[in-house]
């Protein structure tokens, strides 16, 4: 199967500014991982639209997947209480 590249929305950067440096090196392998398998075990699609989640701790990182181009479009990453706002 082949890789998927990673793309980050700039959005994101802001983002992981507010996570602390142990969790972001967390979150980034974790999203490393999505690039062999974007569905893997523990991945829920989100139901209005096309965007994935996935729980890291109190984190969730929201991606879309373009099988078409094989790219993995990170949305956004934030804690479990603010993730699905402002979607």
């Amino acid at each position: 199967m082949a890789r998927y590249e990673i793309r980050f929305k700039r959005s994101v950067t802001k983002d992981l500014r507010q996570i602390p440096s142990q969790e972001v090196k967390r979150i980034l392998a974790r999203i490393d991982r999505l690039a062999d398998d974007p569905r893997a075990p523990g991945c829920i699609k989100l139901a209005p639209g096309d965007r994935y989640r996935l729980r890291l701790g109190v984190y969730r990182i929201i991606y879309q997947i373009e099988d078409k181009q094989l790219v993995i479009q990170i949305v956004k990453i934030a804690h479990r209480s603010s993730a699905y706002r402002g979607r």
